[in-house]
């Protein structure tokens, strides 16, 4: 006997559908598009080319300018499947030429980001926020080459049109760190980097579930010398 679903497969998707998966098929649309604009970054990156001659890196009493822009998704319980994207831009001033013994050696910069596009996709929304983050600290380590590594730990605040998570508040903070690396160019610098970044509101509102979530971020920028 041939069963239904076999000569109307059509019926047996409809019903797949009323069980529920066009939620799923929201949630994964929104963070596939995260994961899109990363991977377009990664693609300019790739492709932009190397020039012959690197430009000089952080030196104490220099600046670093950059626009930035990163996505990813949280990792813990019910909030593992929220997509994360923003766009920022980042002020910093390299406050110590280089110290430190061996592979640690290296500058002290301190930075404030502004980040005017947030996006939380949450699986019965998604919320548009604006955030600060002012201050970052950040060790760029020593280098001959094109290629500066740096660790940083910072924070700020963000606050969005709806609540994030689902149900607890429009204020949150943004306490986090990430692992990346300068690549020098002529003129600028492409930067690259793992961000780890915990979202909640510090017990303004009950429950606090808050969101822990690695991202991919990416940045073009570079570092002013000291005159």
């Amino acid at each position: 006997m041939i069963k239904r679903h076999h000569v109307f497969p059509h019926l047996w998707y409809l019903n797949w559908t009323r069980a529920g998966f066009p939620e799923g098929i929201h949630v994964f649309s929104r963070n596939f598009t995260v994961i899109k604009w990363v991977a377009l970054g990664w693609f300019v990156f790739v492709t932009s080319g190397y020039p012959l001659r690197a430009q000089a890196g952080p030196q104490q009493g220099g600046h670093e300018l950059q626009i930035w822009t990163g996505g990813g998704h949280g990792t813990n319980g019910s909030q593992s499947g929220d997509g994360v994207f923003n766009i920022g831009a980042r002020y910093g001033w390299i406050l110590t030429d280089a110290h430190g013994p061996g592979f640690l050696r290296g500058r002290f910069e301190y930075a404030v980001d502004v980040v005017p596009v947030f996006v939380v996709a949450q699986t019965t929304n998604t919320a548009y926020g604006f955030g600060v983050n002012p201050f970052a600290l950040k060790w760029n380590f020593a280098s001959h080459a094109s290629a500066v590594p740096y660790i940083e730990i910072g924070g700020g605040a963000l606050f969005t049109n709806v609540k994030v998570p689902e149900g607890t508040s429009h204020v949150n903070f943004t306490p986090g760190g990430a692992f990346g690396v300068h690549f020098l160019r002529s003129k600028y610098n492409w930067s690259a980097e793992i961000r780890y970044m915990h979202i909640s509101n510090a017990g303004i509102s009950r429950p606090n579930p808050g969101i822990n979530t690695i991202q991919v971020r990416l940045g073009l920028g570079r570092f002013t010398q000291p005159k």
